[in-house]
């Protein structure tokens, strides 16, 4: 099954203390099929990868492991018309980077895989599905 791919499902695939039923049917599916993302998900992911280095979360040598892991994947990119994003983060009160996201699984038409609350709302109120 396709979706779009939130950083916050992805990090809990990193991080050994992290676990969550959604980010283990996301991994189940990102498996057999091709994940989309907005431009910045690598460097959401890249970020909280190092931010959690630094609170010895993580190794660094695990961190390189989980990207190399990673692109073993299919993930497609989206980029979507700063446009859309912006009205997102208008309607919304979204960062553009979490807009990003909503604006990714509206214009291709697919669930949205995410644990943030604020664009779990944003998404039900656009009409775009939740993978669950």
């Amino acid at each position: 099954m396709r979706y779009v791919l939130d950083a916050s499902i992805a990090i809990t695939w990193a991080l050994r203390d992290e676990d969550h039923p959604l980010a283990d049917l996301a991994f189940h599916y990102i498996q057999a099929d091709s994940v989309v993302v907005p431009g910045i998900w690598w460097y959401e992911v890249w970020n909280i990868l190092v931010i959690n280095e630094r609170r010895n979360r993580i190794s660094q040598a695990d961190s390189a492991k989980f990207l190399r892991n990673l692109t073993q994947f299919s993930i497609g990119l989206d980029l979507p018309k700063g446009v859309q994003v912006m009205d997102l983060c208008r309607k919304h009160k979204l960062s553009a980077y979490d807009a990003a996201y909503l604006a990714a699984a509206k214009s291709n038409r697919l669930p949205l895989a995410t644990l943030d609350k604020a664009l779990k709302s944003a998404a039900l109120a656009e009409g775009i599905p939740l993978l669950s």
